[in-house]
């Protein structure tokens, strides 16, 4: 029974006058929509939960803290749970229509599929700008307020790891101690490890005590009478000593990651990485020139030459990282419209096919070729040996598999 006679639904004189296709199509838009809302916020409560169940157990934080946050999670979860719910909901419906014989309807009234199927890819789209805005979000805002309040609070948790399990470990150090006595580490062991040219330390103290800056974005490490041994050189102290660590590189803009970036920032970014690559060649240049002119061969084959091409070459791949990001959170947005395109017009084909099977059978390439597809081609483009456009691979396989299965939805 056709969705415009079944009963129980009534439609008041306005809607009576409107075009039974467009009661249809109206009726297809709210059951895609409504579905899709209901099954984003089951999968979103349950990835808030799990991910807040994981910070709590790994770093220890108490109830109070890990509220707080909530709302810088919510958009990580959100950017994942988008694009596997709108699947799930085309799927539902559109294959729930098909299995009520509607496709058959609507197609012995010389009404094409397509008439149906387009005020859906139309609304994904605009889900799928949504989600480029998701992603853009969770990893410029999100992840900055996670980091915020675990900098915040990177003393209570360091002393609740090290009361608890007697170990904690942060980028740059760790610390082992026998007991925790109030503020005071009993016979703590501090590992800073190797940066640059700084070798790596291990000091063995009798108390020590931890001290957080969140103004100036460091922590303090009060150390008491011990010894430090590094690079096979042991060292005794009396007396008290500190030792200040950054807390975060990463929240220095200069030092951020490209992944970290707002995209609104990356232009300017790769402006300003390409100026320094090109100050530093014409340094190289001249001291390339300087050396020749010389005779001091040996200069250009040293270990601080080659360093400096290191540095060099690892700013280039900068450039290549910072162009591929753009494209892989736009390509990842648009996943939602391609998971669609397949979906959808597969349920349709599936007329007597059961839902869930219809998903896997959707859902499980997309994890077979479009996932991996995705992060080699990501892989590539980073270190330059692709263009960055490469990235949308994956959409265009799933696209062309759409038109095939479109085309045979409108044909047969």
């Amino acid at each position: 029974m056709s969705a415009l006679a079944r009963p129980g639904i009534r439609f008041d004189d306005h809607e009576q006058t409107l075009p039974p296709m467009y009661k249809l199509t109206r009726y297809v838009m709210f059951q895609l929509l409504s579905i899709f809302l209901m099954a984003l916020c089951a999968m979103t409560l349950l990835m808030v939960v799990v991910a807040i169940l994981r910070e709590a157990r790994e770093q220890q934080l108490d109830f109070g803290l890990v509220l707080r946050m909530v709302p810088y999670i919510l958009p990580d979860a959100l950017r994942f749970a988008v694009p596997a719910t709108i699947l799930f909901a085309a799927c539902f419906v559109f294959g729930r229509l098909s299995s009520a014989n509607e496709i058959v309807a609507i197609k012995a009234m010389g009404i094409s599929p397509w008439r149906i199927l387009w005020p859906c890819f139309a609304a994904v789209t605009l889900v799928s700008f949504g989600a480029v805005w998701l992603n853009d979000l969770a990893v410029s805002w999100g992840r900055d307020g996670v980091r915020r309040i675990v900098i915040a609070s990177i003393e209570e948790i360091a002393y609740g790891m090290l009361k608890s399990r007697g170990t904690y470990t942060s980028p740059g150090f760790s610390i082992n101690v026998k007991r925790v006595e109030g503020q005071r580490l009993i016979q703590p062991t501090v590992t800073f490890q190797k940066h640059g040219d700084a070798p790596a330390v291990v000091i063995r103290a009798e108390w020590a005590e931890l001290h957080a800056d969140t103004m100036a974005n460091t922590l303090t490490i009060v150390l008491h009478n011990g010894s430090a041994v590094g690079s096979g050189v042991e060292a005794s102290f009396r007396g008290t000593i500190e030792r200040v660590l950054p807390l975060s590189r990463d929240s220095d803009r200069e030092n951020r990651r490209p992944s970290q970036m707002a995209l609104r920032d990356i232009p300017q970014a790769i402006q300003d990485q390409r100026e320094w690559i090109d100050q530093r060649e014409q340094t190289l240049a001249a001291q390339a020139a300087f050396h020749l002119v010389s005779g001091d061969l040996a200069a250009l084959t040293n270990a601080s030459w080659r360093r400096s091409e290191s540095q060099l070459s690892r700013q280039r791949e900068q450039v290549f990282r910072l162009k591929t990001e753009p494209h892989r959170r736009w390509a990842a947005g648009f996943s939602c419209l391609c998971f669609v395109a397949v979906g959808a017009p597969l349920a349709v084909r599936r007329r007597f096919g059961e839902f869930w099977t219809t998903f896997f059978l959707c859902f499980l390439p997309i994890l077979l070729v479009y996932y991996p597809l995705l992060m080699v081609s990501i892989g590539r483009a980073k270190t330059g040996a692709l263009p960055p456009q490469v990235v949308w691979s994956g959409n265009l396989v799933l696209l062309l598999w759409s038109f095939w299965l479109i085309r045979r939805v409108l044909r047969y």
